[in-house]
């Protein structure tokens, strides 16, 4: 039996008296062994008191490292928390102030006689081909919230001339050589019937020119850059598919790069048949015009002789599904692919860029020094590759690396469905969609506007 006597309250020990007992109860006499089994307890017990008080003061222990390295966790959880929630009170700012520079801007669209815009509706390719933004810009923007009818309380004035709708006989693509000439006697018009124009030098009027080489009104680059832009229109906004990163005749004017028109109706379609989340089966995917022998036109060639190397170089190669004629189905063949090539024909733009993204196709931009689209809304390099144009016969090792890496991750940030909105253009404005992100460039661009310049100047005098 142990008996345990209390030790005295200022005593931090600890004591105990153990007492062996004959089964009569009376004591047993101390012995060898009995003194031995007590002093090894004490030690014992001693032992284990100043070890664990060693273990639980020693600052390196491992007991401390797990609390801290608790602690750290719990340190970056709430730091990863504060970022996540830093991140998105930044976003949601930021669509805060997107919105209430919209909800302040007011655009006058002239109404022109039909001759400009909608007799060319007659032929139904007009707002339907990859020209047609300055179509459905003009659509959105008569039934939009931005739209004024008091041209005084105007920040903006948009002409709606349509000068890409004259398609050709022989070949059926579309001829511009009366673009020029259309939009001057617009301007004449507008100038002698309203005051707006000349007070500003044209500085507050918005003009599309949604083809190959944008404000300089031709196909082929070189006469485009000798042309350069027509003078009447050197001091407006342009918004154009074309733009590069480098000095340009072209782009020698305020501007706004816009996408393509890629129909959001067959997008829609295709989307039904075939999901963007679904398995691809086509690993690397063009078609279109690919010369085996590029003709030397002007001392150019054809895409710079980049869609040529591609055809030599991956025809025979089975990750590569090229093919040079169209084909009703299309779009189903870029839903079915994970690489989407888009290299650039005589201009650097491409429709296969919106149609890649729209359906989910990792575009793989080969037009060295291309300016895209709407870059703060659509995260170009997260959700794309680039390949320099001397380096396309390396293009089947370059995908095989980003498919061993970081495919998924890519595809992720494609499938974004603001990343989609923002490149296609609405029969109605939408937030977030192509004509949205038009207005919000223009809503950056205020200084140009008159009526904001004149109320500064306002401000200023009173002050």
């Amino acid at each position: 039996m142990v008996e345990k006597k209390r030790p005295p309250k200022n005593n931090r020990g600890f004591y105990v008296r153990m007492k062996l007992l004959h089964k009569h109860g009376r004591p047993q006499e101390k012995s060898c062994f009995y003194k031995y089994y007590k002093w090894v307890l004490w030690f014992s017990l001693s032992l284990y008191f100043f070890t664990s008080y060693l273990i639980s003061s020693n600052p390196h222990n491992k007991s401390t490292s797990l609390t801290k390295t608790h602690v750290s966790n719990s340190k970056s959880t709430i730091a990863s928390r504060a970022l996540f929630e830093s991140t998105n009170t930044t976003a949601l700012q930021q669509v805060q102030i997107n919105q209430a520079l919209l909800k302040n801007l007011k655009i006058f669209v002239y109404d022109l006689p039909p001759k400009f815009n909608t007799n060319w509706l007659l032929n139904e390719r007009c707002s339907n081909h990859l020209f047609a933004s300055e179509v459905a810009i003009h659509k959105a923007l008569l039934t939009s919230d931005v739209r004024t009818f008091d041209p005084y309380e105007a920040d903006f004035f948009f002409v709606p001339v349509y000068v890409s709708c004259n398609f050709s006989t022989v070949n059926g693509f579309p001829a511009i050589g009366h673009a020029r000439s259309l939009l001057a006697s617009a301007v004449q018009l507008i100038s002698s019937e309203y005051p707006f124009w000349n007070r500003s030098r044209g500085s507050d009027h918005v003009f599309v020119a949604s083809h190959d080489f944008g404000a300089c009104f031709h196909t082929m680059e070189d006469v485009a850059m000798t042309d350069g832009v027509p003078e009447f229109l050197k001091n407006s906004i342009i918004l154009q598919t074309f733009g590069v990163k480098h000095k340009h005749p072209c782009q020698d004017v305020e501007n706004v790069v816009i996408p393509p028109y890629i129909s959001p109706e067959s997008v829609r379609t295709t989307v039904e048949k075939f999901p963007v989340t679904r398995r691809r089966d086509i690993w690397a995917f063009f078609r279109g015009k690919m010369e085996v022998h590029p003709k030397n036109i002007s001392g150019r060639f054809y895409s710079r002789r980049v869609r040529t190397m591609i055809l030599r170089k991956f025809n025979g190669d089975r990750r590569f599904y090229l093919q040079r004629h169209r084909f009703s189905g299309y779009q189903l063949e870029i839903a079915r692919s994970v690489f989407c090539l888009c290299p650039l024909g005589w201009a650097p733009w491409s429709p296969r860029l919106v149609e890649s993204v729209a359906l989910g196709c990792v575009p793989v931009i080969i037009a060295d020094g291309i300016r895209l689209p709407f870059p703060s809304a659509v995260r170009w390099p997260e959700i794309s590759l680039t390949v320099a144009e001397k380096d396309v016969d390396k293009l089947g090792k370059i995908l095989e690396h980003v498919a061993a890496t970081n495919l998924t991750i890519i595809q992720g940030n494609l499938w974004d469905t603001s990343t989609k909105r923002a490149l296609l253009f609405n029969n109605r404005v939408q937030e977030g969609d192509a004509t949205w992100q038009v207005l919000l460039a223009l809503s950056q661009k205020l200084d140009r506007s008159y009526r904001v310049s004149r109320v500064s100047r306002q401000l200023m005098s009173d002050t």
